[in-house]
């Protein structure tokens, strides 16, 4: 199987295409922004375009990907090495202003995404494309893989009353769209008016691949997403940041594994999860007990007894489906132990962070009731999920 180009690779390649951006560029990017070399976005772009990059724009966790967690801006800044402006759109705004786009001519955007809905790089997209709008300057969005793959759909559909800047628009939380492909989306459905969007596709990918099958090198998009393996298990653990529960920042596994200071991990419980693993069906993982210590953020410097989950078949494993049902079950074992945080989350004030995260409060009140498993399935299909897969078919590129 051929190694999978992403739209950076392709526009290297093509001095042809590079001939048809005439005047001056910016470049939206990130750690993750590189070819199948591992050469960074900005070299390529400089060797391309010379003098006529003018611009760099850096999304949350910032240009170099270094800023930990939500709520921690960036600033902007004169870069050390290249020489230009850096700005942050993760700073005192989410939204390009007019200064920032002055004098560009073609904006391009070359960020990896994980396929999750409650990352926030898509966001960045859909507010420039927004403000690009009003103005003539082309957004081109470089492509690249959705690491989940892109058929596989899960979780509920955000109810718009829960929104923020993890969870713009009503899609489900494993997505199964690229980033060309959320833009396509957003410019038919959600925008109010069009902006000036080129794509430029990958090539090689299809939509049952994997990141592990496309052969490119995965660079960490954000600070706890150092392993590809770990966009598998995000959509189960990324709930639990509105929680008072450990989703493993701070050790050398984020977001692959959950824990808190009351949770005895080799015990009786164990073998509880086991058999609610077996009686609720669900499969494709097994999650290992262990202790770990946090060396920052939730129980900084206190050992935590919890449990890491390994992904043994990525095609039966439904993560949104089994960190819902890990919830419940942390949330019944601790008691009162167990705390929803307390808001601001997000730049949001009135809304518990969980139900942000959520894109719903139905499964906040599910876990605090300790609702049925098969319940899922009615948040997981209600209104709207059918015509969202409608509008993935009509935008698909691939």
């Amino acid at each position: 199987m051929a190694k999978v180009v992403v739209g950076l690779g392709v526009l290297e390649k093509d001095i042809d295409l590079q001939q048809q951006f005439k005047g001056n560029v910016a470049l939206l990017c990130h750690n993750a922004s590189v070819n199948s070399k591992c050469r960074h976005a900005v070299f390529i772009f400089q060797s391309i375009f010379g003098n006529r990059l003018k611009k760099l724009f850096g999304p949350q966790h910032g240009f170099s990907t270094d800023a930990q967690d939500n709520m921690i801006e960036t600033g902007h800044s004169i870069h050390p090495y290249f020489g230009i402006p850096v700005f942050s759109l993760y700073s005192e705004t989410r939204v390009p202003t007019d200064e920032m786009l002055e004098g560009i001519d073609h904006l391009f955007v070359d960020l990896q995404d994980v396929g999750c809905r409650m990352y926030t790089y898509m966001y960045t997209l859909t507010l420039l494309l927004e403000k690009c709008s009003e103005k003539d300057i082309e957004v081109v969005v470089l492509d690249r893989p959705n690491p989940l793959n892109g058929e596989t759909l899960e979780g509920n559909i955000l109810d718009e009353r829960f929104s923020s800047f993890i969870g713009r628009h009503s899609i489900p939380v494993r997505h199964g769209l690229t980033m060309a492909e959320l833009a396509l989306m957003h410019q038919r459905s959600w925008a109010r008016s069009n902006a000036n969007l080129r794509i430029i596709k990958m090539l090689n990918w299809n939509r049952g691949m994997y990141f592990s099958d496309t052969g490119l090198p995965w660079l960490l998009p954000s600070p706890n997403l150092a392993r590809a393996e770990s966009c598998l298990t995000f959509p189960a653990c990324v709930p639990f940041e509105g929680t008072n529960l450990s989703e493993g920042r701070g050790t050398t596994q984020p977001l692959e594994l959950v824990g808190h200071p009351r949770i005895e991990p080799f015990s009786l419980f164990a073998n509880h999860l086991e058999n609610s693993i077996i009686q609720s069906g669900l499969q494709g993982f097994i999650l290992r007990p262990m202790v770990f210590l946090p060396t920052f953020h939730k129980h900084m410097d206190v050992a935590c007894g919890g449990f890491q989950i390994h992904v043994t078949d990525r095609k039966l494993y439904r993560p949104w489906r089994a960190g819902q049902w890990l919830m419940r079950e942390l949330s019944s074992h601790l008691g009162s132990s167990f705390q929803w945080l307390e808001p601001p989350y997000e730049y949001v004030h009135d809304l518990e962070p969980i139900d942000i995260l959520n894109g719903t409060d139905k499964l906040r009140l599910w876990v605090e009731r300790e609702g049925y498993l098969e319940e899922l399935d009615a948040y997981e299909t209600a209104d709207g999920f059918l015509k969202y897969i409608d509008e993935k078919q009509s935008i698909a590129l691939y």
